[in-house]
């Protein structure tokens, strides 16, 4: 019942979102189709180039959809064009593959009969081939909508819209209710798709011209609708991740506390801090320990109003490693305090710079510290430390990774780059994991979900604050918060420091200042 009044009480954005899902997925189906069945059947008629041809598409094809999208977004910036353009490439393997096979493997003996006939080549492809091969092209156009439906919630991490915003917010909070409202309407989608594709194809030689007439009127519709506002960049944007846009210490709070309101996009974390450099965007919140705000010379908007909690890292144990493994209580335990904040961001800018791999920065602060950091032979990993998938968590997972394996005869393994809280936080409670390093405003604000009143009384104070997220955590779920390692890594307002210099802004209230007197924003 939770879901379904989550459903009813959202229905707006959820129709909005699965509008700008089925505009993605059928513009980029259409590109495919449009040039993935040509080729195809090219290839037929010049053999000789098949395999090169099918071999890249086939590349494209492997390659992570985070990771096209981020090739994209320095060439295309943010919005739905790098979207529709990742998608077009998705969907072509099966598209080129299926029309290449489905021809070829017409009958030789169908095809001598034809030209016996006397048929021209032209009219044996499309009196003959094409018909007999329908149902296999058509199998490759169903495959590559059905595919292209999933990936395009991954673009909602490129501010393109879709289904995916509120999959990866849901994912970032620990809330099922959102994961289901934008997953469930996209598995509907890829059903419906897949139906009407299947009926289609039954009546394909009826439809075919009144089909190709709306594909046209399609891409002269959606296309503008679509893409022009991505290219509308006058207006100043903020760039969020999905998890800061829904968590009660983000932007819904955030706008309350100093009276602002921002052109939001939603953005990858990995993807957020290009996207800023780029000028894709104007401002992001980002944290304040990372090294790329000296990488890419951003400047942090000092929050003058102190609204932004505070979020001291700690490692995170289940309670029954503990009890296995009692020492690791006291070799964690030597961290307590050990790390600042300027200590933190240095090691942070190693890594995001490319110098160093999180590895051996952790080892380097370890060695400076006093640490024993020698290294020892894989063996068959007692224990799991994991992290979430941004800079600082690797290089805390492999500083406790470090100590754990120096201090004693326990053989601890790494799982890093999980994708957010939720993802963390199960693996922890499902024992999939060991420990990883977590932040006390998110035990409070994420995993306990602590009530108004709660917050308001503890998030202004850090000592009280974890005290009493360490007590609810070990009486509701048996995991037990470490002490903190010392440096606090709260969130933080950032622009281009060039851009933030140039109009005079300090603090957050400097910009909301400067927004009520821009034309576009009022």
């Amino acid at each position: 019942m939770s879901a379904l009044r989550f459903l009813i009480d959202h229905q707006h954005e959820i129709y909005d979102q699965t509008f700008e899902h089925i505009g993605l997925t059928l513009i980029a189906c259409t590109i495919a189709v449009c040039i993935g069945v040509p080729l195809g059947i090219f290839l037929t008629r010049h053999k000789n180039v098949a395999a090169s041809v099918l071999g890249v598409a086939g590349v494209i094809q492997t390659i992570p959809s985070i990771a096209l999208l981020g090739f994209l977004l320095p060439v295309l910036g943010i919005g739905v064009v790098p979207a529709i353009i990742a998608l077009f490439l998705y969907a072509l393997l099966p598209i080129i593959r299926n029309t290449f096979t489905g021809i070829n493997e017409v009958d030789p003996a169908i095809r001598e009969a034809a030209q016996g006939m006397g048929m021209s080549d032209k009219q044996i492809l499309v009196k003959v081939e094409l018909p007999l091969a329908v149902p296999v092209i058509f199998a490759g156009i169903r495959t590559a909508t059905v595919i292209n439906v999933g990936i395009a919630t991954l673009c909602a991490l490129i501010a393109a819209g879709g289904l995916g915003e509120f999959i990866f917010r849901g994912i970032a909070l620990n809330n099922m209710n959102m994961i289901l409202s934008g997953a469930m309407p996209a598995a509907l989608l890829a059903l419906l798709f897949d139906f009407i594709l299947s009926q289609m194809q039954k009546y394909i030689r009826a439809i075919i011209k009144p089909l190709l007439a709306g594909v046209g009127l399609l891409l002269i519709v959606i296309i503008p609708l679509l893409i022009v506002p991505s290219f509308t960049s006058e207006a100043f944007r903020a760039g969020f991740t999905a998890e800061f846009m829904e968590r009660p210490d983000g932007y819904p709070g955030f706008k309350k506390h100093y009276d602002i309101s921002l052109n939001t996009v939603e953005l990858d974390p990995g993807l957020m801090y290009k996207a800023l450099q780029e000028g894709d965007v104007d401002v992001i919140v980002g944290f304040s320990t990372d090294g790329r705000i000296e990488e890419y010379n951003l400047k942090v908007l000092t929050d003058d109003k102190n609204y932004f909690p505070p979020y001291h890292a700690a490692p995170l144990v289940h309670n029954r490693v503990l009890q296995n493994y009692p020492e690791i209580r006291d070799i964690l335990s030597r961290l307590d305090g050990e790390i600042s904040n300027e200590e933190m961001s240095s090691m942070n800018y190693k890594v995001d710079s490319g110098q160093e791999e999180p590895y051996q920065v952790a080892k380097d602060f370890l060695n400076r510290a006093g640490f024993k950091t020698s290294e020892r032979d894989r063996g068959s990993g007692d224990i799991t430390i994991g992290s979430k998938n941004f800079t600082e968590q690797y290089i805390l997972a492999h500083m406790f990774e470090i100590l754990i394996e120096n201090y004693s005869n326990i053989d601890a393994a790494t799982k890093t780059g999980l994708a957010g809280t939720k993802i963390c936080f199960d693996a922890l409670t499902n024992q999939e994991i060991a420990m990883y390093p977590e932040y006390s405003g998110t035990g409070l604000l994420v995993i306990l979900n602590a009530n108004e009143s709660v917050r308001d009384s503890l998030l202004r104070d850090s000592d009280e604050l974890f005290d009493y997220v360490k007590t609810q955590t070990k009486e509701r779920f048996n995991l037990v918060w470490l002490p903190p390692l010392g440096f606090n890594n709260t969130y933080a307002m950032m622009m281009r420091a060039e851009e933030a210099n140039e109009l005079g802004l300090e603090t957050i209230t400097d910009l909301k200042n400067y927004l009520q007197n821009r034309p576009d924003m009022k």
